[in-house]
């Protein structure tokens, strides 16, 4: 069996969290993890300790690519986040390439007849889940 996987897909205001199963086979949402504003370390913390109880091997995150393929501010503040993360948690930060995710994850929230208030609650852990199954569909 395998350590699970953990996929965040990080925001200003919210991360979204999604675990793969022991097999590496499925992702799974977890929660949206409101930020500390202000507080990189406390989310990082929190990170950290997430990834003791699910014992988890390695850290996917969400990278915001340009559709030309190029690598914005947003993708400079997300490696940077990752960059916090691995020293933190001693863990491996692995990237995957989110375009799109957050309009997948609308779109299957909306076919799902999900609320638009309770669709903002649960977007980023559904973008997340996205993230991390492509991921794992690579291995």
């Amino acid at each position: 069996m395998k350590k699970p996987i953990i996929a965040l897909d990080v925001g200003d205001v919210r991360i979204g969290v999604a675990v793969s199963d022991l097999l590496g086979i499925t992702a799974n949402p977890r929660e949206t993890y409101v930020r500390k504003k202000g507080d990189v370390n406390a989310d990082v913390a929190y990170f950290c300790e997430y990834a003791k109880r699910e014992n988890a091997e390695k850290f996917v995150l969400g990278l915001p690519i340009n559709m030309d393929g190029t690598e914005g501010p947003r993708a400079k503040v997300t490696r940077e986040f990752g960059d916090l993360l691995g020293k933190a948690s001693g863990l491996e930060i692995a990237y995957q390439d989110e375009r799109l995710t957050t309009v997948s994850a609308e779109r299957m929230l909306i076919d799902a007849d999900v609320r638009r208030e309770k669709r903002k609650q649960v977007i980023d852990k559904v973008a997340a889940t996205i993230i991390l199954q492509a991921y794992l569909d690579r291995f």
